[in-house]
């Protein structure tokens, strides 16, 4: 099956002034619903990666898992986590970052990582790229390199694609949004 940027953003639910006044948020549950459409994005980013220099498969809490543990069970691939503070356990590292509409902090488990793995990142959207920097740095903090940050969904005019490839660190997303 074929990846249809138009069928998978008629999938996508928009929905303003969630989770606070002012944003319109970008629900991807229902491609979830739509198995064609949670095939053919699934589809999307294995073919991808499929022939790419990649040890593993990290994504970020809690949309992002939906996507990256189907592209790392597709990619015969460890998956690694990057959660919400104090929600792993054992030893983890943690990293800062604002959010389009606060602060947050993420996390990952030391042993998750170590040098000269090659990662690529997954998480369902990209606004500000706060969480997807931070994650970067975790990722990098344990001598690994993000290969390249992949999303489902990019906000443009927000800059964090931007932000991210000023970095150094290349950006592949399957929508875009225009406007806040």
């Amino acid at each position: 099956m074929s990846y249809d940027e138009f069928y998978v953003k008629s999938v996508v639910r928009s929905i303003p002034d969630w989770p606070e006044p002012g944003i319109l948020f970008r629900d991807i549950t229902p491609i979830f619903q739509d198995p064609k459409a949670s095939r053919m994005v699934a589809n999307a980013f294995v073919d991808r990666y499929m022939s790419m220099d990649v040890s593993h498969i990290a994504c970020i809490d809690a949309r992002g898992f939906l996507f990256g543990a189907i592209i790392a069970h597709e990619l015969k691939k460890p998956l690694v986590l990057v959660r919400k503070k104090g929600k792993l356990p054992g030893e983890t590292i943690s990293q800062d970052y604002t959010l389009e509409y606060g602060t947050a902090s993420v996390e990952i488990q030391k042993d998750a990582l170590k040098s000269g793995d090659r990662v690529v990142l997954i998480d369902d959207l990209i606004a500000t790229g706060g969480t997807a920097l931070a994650a970067c740095t975790l990722i990098n903090g344990l001598g690994a390199e993000v290969v390249e940050v992949a999303a489902l969904i990019d906000l443009p005019d927000l800059a964090g694609s931007t932000k991210i490839q000023d970095t150094g660190v290349p950006v592949h997303c399957l929508l875009a949004y225009d406007g806040l």
